[in-house]
C-alpha cells in the first residue's frame, strides 16, 4: 500500500454518503448466473448418477488419481493418528479450543431453549413442546484456499452437543494432500465419518444421498460461491445453516487503541480472500490517518500481503463519523458479521447493537480469538443477514414438536370454539371431528 487513496475513505456529513455506503457494501453480481447454472449440471449429475458423478467431479476439479468414491472416505483411526501426529503445542492448542466451544454450546443448550417442557391447565388439559436432535447432518467445511480446522470444531461440536446421532464430514483436499489439523480436529470434536470431497458435488451427494454417502437432514458450514449456490438449490430436500458470503467486519473505535491492532485487525478479514471486507468507523479523523499509515507499515510483512491489499483497495472502508452513536447507528445500518468496539465504554456501545453476528467489545478482544478460541460460535450471518439471523448454535442441530393432550372436560371448552371456527371457515369435516367429542 504506497498511499492513503487505496483505502476508501467516506465521512457520514457528506452529502450522498449513505447511497455510497450502501453501494460499497453490495458485491458485483456478474459471475452469479454463470455459477449457478453450472451448480445446476453438478447437482442434477449427483442425484442422477450418485458415486459415479461425485467421482467424476472430485477427480476434475481436486485432481485426484482415484478409482472408487470408497478412497474419498478417512477411516476414523486415520482421524485419530492425526491427532497423535500433532506437536505437544498443536495438540495443546486444539484441545482448548475444543474444550472451550463445547463448554460454551453446553451452556447454550440449557439456556436457549434446547429442552423439552410442558404444562398442565386446571381440566387436565397438558400442552407442551418435545425437542429432538436431528439424526444426521452434514457438515462442509472448506479446504481449497487453506485449511480450517476451527470450522470443524464450530460445526460438528454443537451437533453432538445438540445430540445428533451422526456427523457427516466432507472436506475437499486437492491433490491429495491431508491436512492433519483438520483431521484431529474431526477426531475432537466426534465427527463419525469423513468423505475428502468439496464442492457443489459435496453439497449434492449430502442432499440426495448416494450409494457410499449417506443423505443427512441438514447441512452447515461456509464455502465458496459453487457451495453456496449448491445450498440455495438443495434448501428444501435438506435444511440449510444459512448461505454464508464473504467474511467482514465493521471496527467501531473512539481512538483509544493503538492504531497498529486496529490495522491488523481490518487485516485479519482482508486476508480470507480478496472480496472480504473491512470497515473502521472512527470519529477521529487524525486517527483514522493513523490508521492508514499503520495499513502502509505492516502491510508488506505479510505472507498474504496481495490478497489483504486486494481486498483493502477494492472493498475495504474507513469512515469518518460524527461521534460514537452515530458510529453505534451506522454499524446496526451494516449489520456485520463481525463487529469490534475498541473504545473506552465498549459495553455502552454494546448495548445500542442490535444488528451484528458477533460483538466483541474492549481493546483485547481481538476478533480472532473468537475465530479459534474463545468459545462462541464463528459461523456467522453475513451480507446484513444479522439483521435477522444468529450465529449457528444447537438450536440449528434440535427441531421442535408441539405436544397437545387435550382432557375430556377440555374438549368440552375447545370442541366449542374449534367448531365455530371452522364453520366459519367452511370446513365442516373439522367442526364435526370437534363436535362429535361434546357431551350431548
Amino acid at each position: 500500500m504506497s498511499s492513503s487513496s487505496n483505502v476508501k475513505r467516506l465521512n457520514s456529513k457528506d452529502t450522498g454518503f449513505r447511497d455510497a455506503l450502501r453501494s460499497s457494501l453490495s458485491l458485483p453480481s456478474a459471475d452469479d448466473e454463470a455459477i449457478d447454472s453450472a451448480v445446476v449440471k453438478i447437482l442434477a449429475a449427483v442425484k442422477d448418477k450418485g458415486d459415479e458423478a461425485v467421482l467424476s467431479f472430485t477427480k476434475q476439479f481436486d485432481r485426484l488419481n482415484i478409482g472408487s468414491i470408497s478412497d474419498l472416505e478417512i477411516p476414523r483411526k486415520d482421524l485419530e493418528l492425526a491427532y497423535n501426529s500433532l506437536s505437544v503445542e498443536q495438540k495443546n492448542a486444539l484441545d482448548i479450543a475444543a474444550q472451550r466451544v463445547r463448554a460454551y454450546h453446553e451452556k447454550q443448550k440449557i439456556e436457549a431453549g434446547c429442552h423439552s417442557w410442558e404444562y398442565e391447565e386446571k381440566d387436565g388439559t397438558r400442552l407442551g413442546q418435545k425437542v429432538t436432535p436431528l439424526d444426521r447432518v452434514g457438515i462442509y467445511v472448506p479446504g481449497g484456499k487453506a485449511a480450517y480446522p476451527s470450522s470443524v470444531l464450530m460445526n460438528a461440536i454443537p451437533a453432538k452437543v445438540a445430540g445428533v446421532t451422526e456427523v457427516i464430514m466432507v472436506v475437499p483436499m486437492p491433490d491429495g494432500a491431508r491436512n492433519p489439523l483438520v483431521l484431529a480436529a474431526a477426531y475432537l470434536a466426534g465427527v463419525d465419518r469423513v468423505f475428502t470431497i468439496g464442492g457443489a458435488q459435496a453439497v449434492g451427494a449430502l442432499a440426495y444421498g448416494t450409494k457410499t454417502i449417506p443423505s443427512v437432514d441438514k447441512i452447515v458450514g461456509p464455502g465458496n460461491a459453487y457451495v453456496a449456490a449448491a445450498k440455495r438449490r438443495v434448501f428444501g430436500s435438506v435444511g440449510i445453516d444459512m448461505i454464508a458470503g464473504p467474511s467482514e467486519i465493521v471496527v467501531l473505535c473512539d481512538g483509544s487503541i493503538s492504531p497498529d491492532w486496529v490495522a491488523m485487525d481490518l487485516f485479519a478479514q482482508a486476508e480470507h480472500d480478496e472480496q472480504a471486507q473491512s470497515i473502521l468507523l472512527c470519529p477521529d479523523a487524525a486517527y483514522i490517518e493513523q490508521v492508514q499509515a499503520s495499513i502502509n507499515k505492516l502491510l508488506p510483512e505479510m505472507p498474504r500481503a496481495k490478497v489483504i491489499e486486494a481486498s483493502l483497495t477494492n472493498r475495504a472502508l474507513l469512515i469518518q463519523v460524527k461521534d460514537m452513536p452515530e458510529a453505534c447507528e451506522i454499524a446496526n445500518a451494516i449489520a456485520a458479521e463481525h463487529l469490534e468496539i475498541c473504545a473506552a465504554e465498549s459495553r455502552k456501545w454494546a448495548e445500542q447493537i442490535c444488528h451484528a453476528g458477533a460483538i466483541f467489545m474492549g481493546n483485547y478482544t481481538s476478533e480472532s480469538l473468537g475465530d479459534y478460541c474463545a468459545g462462541p460460535n464463528h459461523v456467522l450471518p453475513t451480507a446484513r443477514t444479522a439483521r435477522f439471523s444468529s450465529p449457528l448454535g444447537v438450536y440449528d442441530f434440535i427441531k421442535r414438536s408441539s405436544m397437545i393432550e387435550v382432557s375430556e372436560a377440555g374438549a368440552q371448552i375447545l370442541g366449542a370454539v374449534a367448531s365455530t371456527l371452522a364453520r366459519g371457515e367452511g370446513l365442516q369435516a373439522h367442526a364435526r371431528a370437534a363436535e362429535m367429542r361434546l357431551k350431548k
